[in-house]
Order: structure tokens, then C-alpha cells, then sequence
């Protein structure tokens, strides 16, 4: 069997495993997680045996599969592998089994409905990385919504529908102004050459008018920076992970957030290089102002689902600015910084869920000395949180380093024609230094001091919970001690991205 028709099992498996689940009788809750468990562990083989043969050193497309869909407008099913993508399908394919189990004794209501979401989701963000026509992306972009929408409106918290609502309005006015450029580029292509294309690698040819190019870029900023989310555009995803259950938090954080980086990464910059140029400024002060303002509201909270999600406003700060330096370094670490974002936030919310489900509270105030109460679960949250604040030999480390280094080297190039990318560079590194307190302050409250858990005595974690977090731990670590692999596969495609950035780069300036 071909590595592309690997990848469309890799694809269309989870959808396969929610219409199977539909043949499940009600309330065969074990059968119904068994069978998703079974799904996404065998998807994660599929997802794990695609990158090991996937080749570094080639730029453009692996394993490629390109069918017409609806031919009279140019849409193809097309679909690929590359330098950008290749990590975030295996990060996806690798948290979906660990969501799934770490769900088993959280949701005990509409059991198959929930898992069926899930793989819905899991089907959606895989084929939204995967897609190489814009239509084809643009379908997969919504379809995200629907089952997110669900999971946090059915099995959420109180205030549940207010979160739900605030959530699709957002992305929704978003998701709006995009398809209304996609109509447009479709437009023009079709006027411009007499055949309709959505062929994303055909669109980075376009020539559009600068004042063309910076509408179309808005429009596609503004659906980007809502996902990511940027300031100040955040306000939804504090109260999206209050309200959602731990699974879902951890799927909005560990890949759904990716979606906004990666769709400036993969269009939003390459596709209008000239207005992406003149943007930069803004961009980069709105990624210096998400990872400051972040880092502050997360110093001061006290619930510690959103300490969590504001540090993820912060840490997706830093994966904007290793984009828009131009840099190469800056643009591998933005991948790895994803990478590692989606592994250590998804393993501090699974966390968190793991501790609401004994004690019910998610306010700091009723905790304190886990590490007496619960010496298991303090050894993981301290690796996590340590990995959180950028330790070195782990996987947050090498992303925020590569980051950083990647903003100077812009800045340095820059001068003396510019001094502002290297100073928003300096003020970055003052993220490193609030994230260390914020995750301090809550790891000191909730493992330390004198213990007055509420419900206690507590149980320990089980194999199963214990199996999750060490999973995820040893990822955080062999990222963080063997990058190397990881930057290679990425360097071609990077490369590339970074060249058709640079064409339009101002005179003075480095290549």
C-alpha cells in the first residue's frame, strides 16, 4: 500500500470510526470507548509510520493525492504532505488517544455522542492541515466548528452556553471575511487565466495589486488571529476553556489553536507577500503585546483553568513572532513551538481536569501541599510546568530559544534601517521571565504550603492517567533533547515559505 493512500486512511479513519460508533447499542459505554480508543491509536501508527518515511530535503508535497471534486470550478480533493504540516498531523494523531482515555471517567452522559464528536473533530483538523486547495481547507476550517460546538454546549459548565455562543460568534465573523476573499481570489484566477484553480501552490504565483493584496490579507488575518487568538482578539478562549470539559480544553489547545499560526503560516503570509511585508509591523507588536498582556493576566488569576488558557495567549505570542521575523530559525521554532505548546498546555489541562474530577474546584484558594496529598500528580505538574517556563532539554525550551533567536537575527539584519523589530525582539524576552512567575505562583499554591485539598483524602492517579501524562512527558523531553530530527523534516518546506516572503523584502535588508 502507497504512502498516499496511507495518508487518506490517516484522513478518513476517524470519520469511519463515527459512523461505526452509530452502530454501537445505547449504552455500551466500554464498547464505545474502546472502539475510539482503538481508532485514534490506530490512526496515530498510521500518522507515526507516514513521518518516519517522510523525507527531509524535499521541498513541496509528499505523498500527494489530487482527485477532481468539483471540476467546473476548479476544486480538487487534494491533499499532501509537507515540511509544515508534517509535525501537526503527528501531534493531532498523537493527543487524539490520549484525550480519548483521558475522558473515560469524565463524561458518563451521552458517552457515544461525545466520542463521536471527537472523532468528527480529530477528522476535520486533520484534513484542515492536510488540504492543499483552498476550498477544500476553507470546508475543512468550518467543519471544525460544529463538533467544538457541541462538546463544550452539551458537556461543558454552567455558564456553558455563553462561552459556546461567543465562540462561534467570533470565529464565525471571521470565517465570513475569508470566504469572501476566497470567493474573490477564485474570481480573479478564473478571469485572469480562463481556468478555474484553487491549487494553494498555484495561488502563491498570484499577482494581485498591493491594495488587492492587503484586503485579501485582513480578511484572512482577521479568521487567523481569532483562532490563535491574538490580542484583541482573545476575549472568547478564556471563557471557551472554563466552560469546556478537560477534553475538549485540550483539544482547543493542543490543535485548535494551531489552526490561526498554521494558516498564516501556509496562506495568509506567502499568498500576499507585499501586504504581509507591509503588515509586519503590526503583526509583530500584536505578537509582542499577546505574549506581555498574556503573561500578566495569567500572573493574576485565580481559577487555574484560565491561568492555563492565558499562558496559552502568550505562548502562541511567541509563535507568531518567530513567523513574521522572516527568519528560518524563527519559522522552525514557531513549528516547534506549536508542537511543544500543544503537548505541555494539553497535558497542564488534562491536569487540571484530573484534580476538578476529585476535588471540584478550580480555584487555587481551596488548594494547597498536593505534593504531600498526591506525590504522583506533583511530579508531572512540575515537569510540565518547568517545561512550560522553558527549561532546557525540553521541548519549550527549544521553540521559545529558536523563537528568540530568530527575532534578533531579524533585528540585528534590520539595523540601521529599522530599530523596532529588535526592540519588540528584547521586550519578548520579558515574556520568558513572567511566564517562569505566573506557573511558579500556581505550581507553589497547588503542590506546596499546607495541604487543604478539599475531599480529602484523595486518590492517586491511576495506571491509566499515569499512562497519559507519561506520554506526553516523554515527548516534551525527546523533543527537547533531539530537535534535530524534527528541524530537518522542516527545513525544506520553511525554506520555501521563507523565500517567497523574502522576494518582496525592502532594499537594505539581508536575505
Amino acid at each position: 500500500m502507497s504512502e498516499a493512500v496511507m495518508l487518506n486512511w490517516l484522513l478518513f479513519l476517524p470519520l469511519l470510526g463515527a459512523l461505526a460508533l452509530a452502530l454501537v447499542p445505547a449504552g455500551r459505554d466500554g464498547l464505545t470507548r474502546g472502539l475510539a480508543l482503538a481508532v485514534m491509536v490506530v490512526q496515530f501508527v498510521l500518522a507515526a509510520w507516514l513521518y518516519s518515511h517522510f523525507q527531509a530535503g524535499i521541498p513541496g508535497l509528499q505523498f500527494e493525492t489530487r482527485i477532481p471534486w468539483i471540476e467546473q470550478w476548479g476544486v480538487y480533493y487534494h491533499v499532501g504532505l509537507d515540511g509544515l504540516n508534517v509535525l501537526l498531523v503527528l501531534l493531532t494523531a498523537f493527543l487524539g488517544p490520549l484525550v480519548v482515555a483521558g475522558a473515560f471517567s469524565a463524561i458518563t452522559t451521552s458517552v457515544r455522542l461525545f466520542y463521536a464528536m471527537l472523532l468528527v473533530l480529530q477528522f476535520a483538523m486533520v484534513g484542515t492541515f492536510l488540504a492543499q486547495d483552498l476550498f477544500l481547507f476553507y470546508v475543512f476550517w468550518e467543519a471544525m466548528l460544529i463538533p467544538m460546538f457541541l462538546i463544550i454546549g452539551i458537556w461543558g459548565g454552567e455558564r456553558r452556553l455563553y462561552a459556546t455562543f461567543k465562540f462561534v460568534l467570533y470565529t464565525a465573523f471571521g470565517s465570513i471575511l475569508m470566504l469572501a476573499a476566497v470567493i474573490y481570489i477564485a474570481y480573479t484566477v478564473y478571469t485572469a487565466t480562463g481556468v478555474p484553480s484553487f491549487a494553494i501552490a498555484d495561488l502563491y504565483r498570484g499577482d494581485w495589486p498591493l491594495e488587492v493584496q492587503s484586503l485579501l490579507l485582513a480578511a484572512f488575518a482577521l479568521s487567523f488571529a481569532v483562532k490563535v487568538p491574538m490580542v484583541p482578539l482573545h476575549t472568547w478562549l478564556p471563557d471557551a476553556h472554563v466552560e469546556a470539559p478537560a477534553a475538549g480544553s485540550v483539544i482547543l489547545a493542543g490543535v485548535l489553536l494551531k489552526m490561526g499560526t498554521y494558516g498564516f503560516l501556509k496562506l495568509g503570509l506567502p499568498l500576499f507577500p507585499e501586504a504581509a511585508l507591509l503588515f509586519r509591523p503590526a503583526l509583530m507588536t500584536l505578537a509582542v503585546v499577546s505574549i506581555i498582556y498574556g503573561a500578566l493576566l495569567a500572573l493574576v488569576q485565580d481559577d487555574i483553568k484560565k491561568i492555563v488558557a492565558y499562558s496559552s495567549i502568550s505562548h502562541l505570542g511567541y509563535v507568531m513572532l518567530g513567523l513574521v521575523s522572516y527568519d528560518l530559525l524563527g519559522i522552525q521554532g514557531a513549528i516547534i513551538q506549536m508542537v511543544s505548546h500543544g503537548l505541555i498546555a494539553g497535558g497542564l489541562f488534562l491536569m487540571v481536569g484530573m484534580i476538578y474530577e476529585r476535588c471540584h474546584s478550580r480555584d487555587l484558594a481551596d488548594y494547597g501541599g498536593l505534593a504531600k496529598l498526591l506525590p504522583g500528580y506533583a511530579v508531572f505538574f512540575m515537569l510540565l510546568t518547568l517545561a512550560s517556563v522553558g527549561l532546557p532539554s525540553t521541548s519549550g525550551f527549544t521553540g521559545e530559544f529558536l523563537v528568540l533567536l530568530g527575532a534578533f537575527n531579524a533585528g540585528w539584519a534590520e539595523l540601521p534601517h529599522a530599530t523596532w523589530p529588535l526592540a519588540l525582539a528584547a521586550t519578548a524576552v520579558l515574556g520568558v521571565v513572567l511566564g517562569a512567575l505566573y506557573m511558579l505562583r500556581l505550581a507553589g499554591r497547588l503542590l506546596f504550603g499546607p495541604a487543604k485539598a478539599p475531599h480529602t483524602p484523595l486518590a492517586g492517579l491511576n495506571r491509566r492517567e499515569s499512562g497519559i501524562l507519561a506520554a506526553l512527558v516523554a515527548a516534551i523531553f525527546l523533543i527537547g533533547l533531539a530537535p534535530a530530527s524534527l528541524l530537518e523534516k522542516t527545513e525544506a518546506s520553511a525554506l520555501e515559505i521563507q523565500s517567497i516572503m523574502r522576494a518582496v523584502q525592502p532594499p537594505g535588508v539581508t536575505p
